[in-house]
């Protein structure tokens, strides 16, 4: 009785653990189905959350991929337009270029036509200066025989003087008579022969006189047969005369007054008139240097009547000076005639 009501207790006791498991396993399983349940809820609001995060990136995204195209557009333009502006900036600066050089051309075309007209101008104005100065100053044959015994006389004249130093007076004698006579053909000559005279000779006959003088006083005086004073005085006043010529010359030149006019001997621009005191004291001077040169040949060395035509010839030299000084009439300037 005993031991049956102890089994019945056992097995009470088991049914009631049992039942205590089978409540605690309803218990955890309850527990786990609201778990699950939680846990099954929880993974939908994480989805929808990562859903709408994600959402928000790729909208986030798209609109920065829309400003990255839409700055790759902007660049693609402006690069574009850097590139038009580049190839318009070339084709300006060859069109300057371009531009400049034809300017250039333009203006060395001008420049070439202004210096030929200017070249013209200057070439008409000259011809009509020459013109005008060939109605003002007369042009003359020059090459004439009485001048061309004139330029004879003066290249003789070195010569003469160096026969003289070297003591052959007999030949410098003979010298100094075809000089003379050279003197008289050429005046003779311009005087009677038609076309023969020359406002030139005007000059050149008395420069040859003088240039002859002037050489036989100095070599004469070298050795000793004419004083030196009278030869000083002889030489300054001839030296005066033909300085005051070129002056004449300058002063009867018309404008322009260039060199190349100035020596050209066709143009005659004044003519001399010697006074009669001048050729007087000329013929003394010659008959002076004559008689002395032939003093060697003939023997009358230091003779008193040379002394006494020394001094004749110091006072005709001084006082041929003194009328070039005072008359008025030694010299005229020439115009050509209407």
């Amino acid at each position: 009785m005993r031991f049956s009501t102890l089994k019945l207790f056992n097995q009470f006791k088991t049914i009631r653990i049992c039942n205590n498991q089978i409540v605690q396993s309803s218990r955890f399983t309850v527990q786990n189905d609201l778990t699950r349940r939680q846990i099954d809820k929880i993974p939908i609001k994480l989805s929808s959350i990562v859903c709408l995060y994600s959402s928000d990136s790729k909208k986030h995204l798209l609109e920065i991929e829309k400003k990255a195209e839409s700055i790759k557009n902007v660049f693609e333009q402006k690069k574009v337009q850097i590139k038009d502006t580049e190839q318009k900036i070339r084709q300006k600066g060859e069109e300057l270029v371009k531009d400049f050089r034809h300017q250039k051309e333009v203006t060395g075309q001008m420049l070439k036509i202004k210096k030929d007209h200017l070249v013209k101008d200057i070439l008409e104005t000259k011809a009509k200066v020459r013109e005008k100065i060939e109605g003002v100053v007369e042009r003359e044959n020059i090459f004439t025989i009485p001048n061309v015994l004139c330029v004879a006389r003066i290249a003789m004249s070195p010569y003469l003087g160096y026969v003289i130093l070297q003591d052959n007076y007999n030949l410098a004698l003979g010298l100094l008579v075809f000089a003379g006579f050279t003197d008289l053909l050429d005046g003779y000559i311009a005087r009677n022969w038609e076309g023969q005279s020359s406002k030139m000779g005007s000059f050149l006959d008395p420069m040859a006189d003088k240039v002859l003088i002037a050489t036989l006083f100095i070599s004469l005086t070298w050795q000793e047969l004419i004083p030196l004073y009278l030869t000083l005085l002889i030489v300054a006043r001839d030296a005066a005369l033909v300085a005051a010529g070129f002056v004449i010359r300058y002063i009867s030149l018309p404008p322009p007054k260039t060199l190349s006019r100035y020596f050209d001997a066709t143009h005659a621009t004044a003519q001399l008139a010697p006074t009669f005191i001048s050729k007087l004291n000329t013929a003394v001077q010659l008959l002076l240097v004559g008689t002395t040169l032939a003093s060697p040949v003939f023997g009358y060395v230091d003779h008193p009547a040379l002394q006494a035509l020394c001094g004749i010839t110091a006072a005709s030299t001084i006082v041929s000076a003194i009328s070039y000084l005072v008359s008025k009439d030694t010299y005229k300037v020439l115009k050509k005639k209407l």
